[in-house]
């Protein structure tokens, strides 16, 4: 398996999640937080969906999707179009207030987009360094690695969230 190919399996694992995660909740269900400084389902969806946009956009050298696409006027959260929800605090987590379908479509854009970078790249694309602020300086392939982590660990937190929603009492 190359390493594009294992890239790819590891970014539809993620999608693999998220949908489960988010499909068929209402706004209030997106919006339940477990307390006061908890993330949301939404906000953690539309967050991992954003670094995944802002990342892989930087390292193929084109527009996000949430600007380019059109998502950030379609999901009209009251944020900074720039905002990837990277340090929200609790306050701004309860901005992100958004219907299931709209957040899976802004997934499914960022994912078309993902898996088309990636099918572009090559080993010597990969060892590309990207970042020189960290020591050993950071590749194309740890960025994405990042990503991947961070995203995996974002939708298994919506999974659990989802879990509290199903059960809290009516």
């Amino acid at each position: 398996m190359s390493s594009t190919e294992l890239l790819t399996d590891a970014f539809e694992r993620i999608r693999d999640g998220v949908h489960p995660a988010v499909n068929g909740l209402s706004a209030e269900e997106l919006a339940f937080r477990p307390d006061a400084e908890s993330n949301s389902i939404a906000w953690l969806a539309w967050h991992l969906t954003r670094i995944q946009d802002d990342h892989v956009a930087n390292l193929a050298g084109v527009g996000q999707r949430w600007l380019d696409g059109g998502w950030a006027e379609r999901l009209a959260l009251p944020l900074d179009p720039s905002d990837t929800g990277y340090g929200h605090d609790p306050q701004q987590v309860a901005l992100v207030v958004a219907e299931a379908r709209p957040l899976l479509d802004y997934f499914e854009d960022v994912h078309a987009a993902t898996l088309s970078y990636l099918g572009t790249l090559t080993e010597a694309d990969l060892d590309r360094v990207v970042d020189t602020r960290w020591d050993p300086p950071v590749t194309a392939r740890v960025r994405l690695v990042s990503v991947i982590a961070d995203d995996l660990q974002h939708v298994g937190q919506a999974a659990y969230v989802r879990g509290l929603v199903h059960r809290r009492p009516v």
